[in-house]
């Protein structure tokens, strides 16, 4: 059987999998005040986000980025559909980055020291993006 997976991928897949496995297992359980400072940061780039209480934001937000840190981990879920995943998810991160005040020095892209936190998250939309070109090109052949 062969699986899903290119060997070129399994670095990328481990160093995002294990690193987006771990944040989710560590929200498991936040505390009021964790949840809401999660919340607060999220609900101010993503105004939607103020109708859903803290709490529940942060079991939600810990399940997807377990459930994204299991299937990146896995081999047997195919690279493409992680890059999805991993592209939708990141690309939030990004948008939390750009929308933040006070992450971004004046008039640029540039991180403040506070945003340099937010702004790694840009390797992963890298990474998935690619995975999702990967998989569309290698279709393509």
């Amino acid at each position: 059987m062969r699986l899903p997976v290119e060997l070129r991928h399994v670095a990328p897949r481990l160093a995002t999998g294990a690193f987006i496995l771990n944040s989710g297992l560590s929200k498991r359980g936040a505390d009021e005040q964790t949840a809401a400072m999660l919340h607060g940061m999220a609900k101010n780039a993503y105004p939607f986000l103020d109708r859903m209480q803290p709490q529940t934001f942060a079991r939600l937000l810990s399940a997807g980025e377990t459930a994204l840190g299991a299937a990146l981990l896995l081999p047997v879920v195919p690279t493409a559909v992680a890059g999805i995943g991993l592209t939708a998810f990141s690309a939030g991160l990004v948008g939390l980055y750009l929308r933040t005040p006070g992450m971004r020095e004046e008039g640029s892209l540039r991180p403040t020291q506070e945003g340099t936190a937010l702004a790694k998250d840009t390797w992963m939309l890298g990474i998935g993006i690619g995975f999702v070109v990967d998989g569309i090109t290698r279709r393509s052949r």
